[in-house]
């Protein structure tokens, strides 16, 4: 059986520094990222909750945030994806969205 490499395709901002990160096997995990806030250095920017959400997306085929504005993948805040993908698996949250 192959294993499986976790690949992060859409990265949706949840409440309380929570991201939605979908992979490509069709599985959601919710990861929190408050704990790695807390502890400031690389992180501390994700603090201001307009950048946490407004700079989400996906670089290096993981959550990430984007520094720049210029989508440069070595200029990036990203999360390992196996770290992200240890997280709970849960329902989509976009199902109810309007």
């Amino acid at each position: 059986m192959d294993a499986y490499f976790p690949v992060v395709v859409q990265a949706v901002p949840g409440t309380n520094r929570t991201v939605y990160a979908y992979f490509t096997d069709g599985s959601i995990r919710c990861y929190d990222m408050q704990p790695h806030i807390e502890r400031g250095g690389v992180f501390a920017p994700l603090g201001d909750e307009d950048f946490f959400r407004d700079r989400l997306t996906v670089l290096n085929d993981t959550v990430a945030w984007d520094l720049s504005g210029h989508y440069d993948p070595a200029n990036c805040i990203d999360i390992d994806p196996f770290t992200v993908y240890s997280a709970p698996a849960v329902a989509d949250p976009l199902d109810d969205a309007v």
